[in-house]
């Protein structure tokens, strides 16, 4: 299993995930709700995911470090600043939000299971491995890190 650590780059995941969604969406039963209410709550929850991946983006980019997680031993800084003092994987946080958006927006209960199923295999695959670098990499500062910053929120 460890053969997919930061192997598969997670907007992948996510596409993936979210095809799945879609494809367990026209499968099973939708809730039948206006359209006023579903598209509204999808569109609030979709903007907050957005946001939270779009500041973890700029912050990566302000310390001029590496958003690539796949190369992670490229890290060159530890963001500690920005959004990154609400959560220690705000873009990881951000597709899972935006995985529920897509959820409520197909109105499949069903499809839920989607970012359940994302966060659980990100955290093995992606984000254990990611810490143990960050650990390697920047030591005490980053353990001090940890226990002020949670890891989703």
């Amino acid at each position: 299993m460890s053969k997919l650590e930061n192997r598969i780059p997670p907007p992948l995941v996510l596409l993936f995930v979210g095809v799945a969604m879609w494809v367990t969406a026209r499968a099973t039963p939708r809730l039948i709700l206006p359209p006023s209410v579903h598209l509204a709550a999808s569109a609030a929850v979709a903007a907050l995911g957005l946001a939270f991946a779009a500041l973890g983006v700029a912050a990566f980019r302000r310390a001029r470090t590496t958003i690539n997680p796949v190369d992670i031993e490229a890290a060159s800084s530890l963001v500690v600043t920005g959004v990154f003092k609400l959560s220690r994987n705000p873009m990881y946080l951000g597709m899972t939000t935006l995985l529920l958006a897509w959820a409520l927006y197909l109105r499949a209960p069903w499809a839920t299971i989607g970012p359940l199923a994302f966060a659980l295999f990100i955290r093995r695959f992606q984000i254990l491995p990611e810490e143990r670098v960050m650990h390697e990499k920047f030591g005490a500062a980053y353990d001090e890190y940890r226990r002020r910053v949670g890891r989703w929120l």
